[in-house]
């Protein structure tokens, strides 16, 4: 099976520590067995930002929700955002046609479920 996890939010003003934070939680995701990628996209109208991780697992996904790091940015993340909601979704199906989009993350359909 595989997840989604999308952190969708309103930005304030990031400073260093939001920079660094980001980083490092970018990093760990990246290091965690199970991590698929990710995606990230910004609404030019209202500049909300969508960020979707993708994870062969339940417990990958929680491993990165229970990481320090992750744990340490959502404790400040008033300082930075001005609003977030995080959804958490099973993949029923991802297919395509084409050579790829830049950006979008290529896995291979649930359980071999064909499109």
């Amino acid at each position: 099976m595989t997840y989604s996890s999308t952190f969708i939010f309103a930005k304030k003003q990031f400073d260093d520590d939001f920079h660094r934070l980001d980083q490092q939680i970018a990093a760990a995701a990246k290091n965690l067995p199970g991590y698929l990628g990710e995606e990230s996209w910004e609404n030019s109208t209202t500049g909300v930002v969508s960020n979707v991780y993708y994870w062969s697992s339940l417990e990958a996904l929680q491993a990165l929700m229970s990481h320090p790091t992750h744990l340490q940015a959502k404790a400040a993340q008033a300082n930075w955002l001005a609003g977030y909601r995080v959804v958490i979704a099973k993949v029923m199906r991802a297919y395509g046609a084409g050579d790829g989009l830049p950006g979008v993350v290529v896995f291979d359909a649930p359980d071999g479920a064909a499109p």
